[in-house]
Order: C-alpha cells, then structure tokens, then sequence
C-alpha cells in the first residue's frame, strides 16, 4: 500500500508526463504544472528538488510506458527471428501507442534536451543505448541458435535497425503520414528475411 505522499508523487509524475513530452523541457513552466496537477507550487517542490528532477522522473513514465508495452509483446515469443518481426510490428502501431502523450518521449526529449539539459540528455542517450543493446542481444541469441546467419555483426546491425526504426518514427511524426513508419517496417521484414534469416 502507497502512502499518500507517494500517490501524491506518482500523481504529479503521470499528469506532468505528457506535458514535458509535448512541451519539452524549456517549454514547460511551473504555471502549466500547477494547473495540470491543481496542487500548488510548494506542493511540487515539496515533493520534487526542482523542475529537472520532475522532468527526468515523467521522461522515465512515458519511457517505461513504451518499454513495458514492448517487452509484453517480446517476451512471449521465444524464437530471436519472430522477436525481430514482433518488434516491427509493434512499431507499425508505434503512434497509436504514444499518440496518447504526446510522441516517441526518445525522440522528443532528446532533442529538446541535447543543448538545453545535459542531465535529461544523458538519460535519453542511456536509454537509446539499452534499446539497441537489446536488439542486438535478439540477434546474438539468433546467431548462437542457428536462426541466423553467423557471419553478422550483431552490435552494428543492432544499432541500425534501431537507426531506421527512430528515423522513420521522426518522419512519420514530422510530415504527420504513417506511411513512412509503414514502410520502413516493411523494409525491415525484408531485411529480416534476406540479410539475416538463415
């Protein structure tokens, strides 16, 4: 059982959540979080050292949010090969998934953070970095089963298919037409065929 000011806490973290991801960081003043919240400035202060603190703590919300919702889907397939396609298809629905807040948090916040808050901006790139470790830990696991070509580079590949995932969900969202998300996970279905599969 959650004490009230722990309720309290995660209250303020997940209607602030969406805010700072569509906002950004610098976009967001204290103002719009008192109205969201309703509670008052020392009420957040009182449970938060500072807007960055806030900030990174919804930016790790929304993250967990898409994470979860990936690794729900991921971890019930066994076969390194059908994750990979898992993983496309959940990027073919990506926008549904993070329309509700605002967009990809990775995409938002690193940008809006890279000149502006280099505490938000390391979490961000620590968070890109586990993501592409995981998938190049699927194609590891994929080479070492025999599911997938043993002369691949799992960490370079790893980090591309994370490259053209990110890519097409910025275009996607920038130019606001699923097509190009559509067919970059169709391009990597392919890939995953022709280049990877044994």
């Amino acid at each position: 059982m959650k004490s009230k000011s722990e309720l309290t806490r995660q209250f303020i973290i997940e209607t602030t959540a969406p805010i700072f991801n569509k906002n950004g960081y610098s976009g967001t003043s204290m103002s719009d979080i008192t109205k969201a919240t309703g509670l008052t400035k020392g009420a957040i202060y009182g449970n938060f050292k500072n807007k960055e603190a806030l900030a990174l703590e919804a930016f790790n919300h929304n993250v967990r949010f898409i994470i979860n919702k990936l690794r729900d889907i991921i971890t019930t397939v066994k076969s390194p090969i059908a994750r990979l396609y898992a993983l496309t298809n959940f990027y073919r629905n990506y926008t549904k998934h993070a329309l509700d807040f605002g967009g990809c948090p990775i995409l938002n916040v690193g940008i809006d953070a890279n000149h502006t808050n280099p505490i938000l901006y390391e979490r961000v790139k620590y968070v890109a970095i586990k993501m592409q470790k995981s998938i190049e830990s699927i194609i590891q696991q994929g080479i070492e089963c025999g599911e997938m070509k043993d002369n691949l580079d799992a960490k370079i590949l790893g980090g591309r298919i994370f490259a053209l995932i990110e890519g097409a969900v910025f275009t996607s969202v920038l130019l606001q037409n699923n097509k190009y998300l559509l067919d970059m996970m169709d391009h990597l279905d392919h890939l995953i065929k022709i280049e990877i599969a044994l």
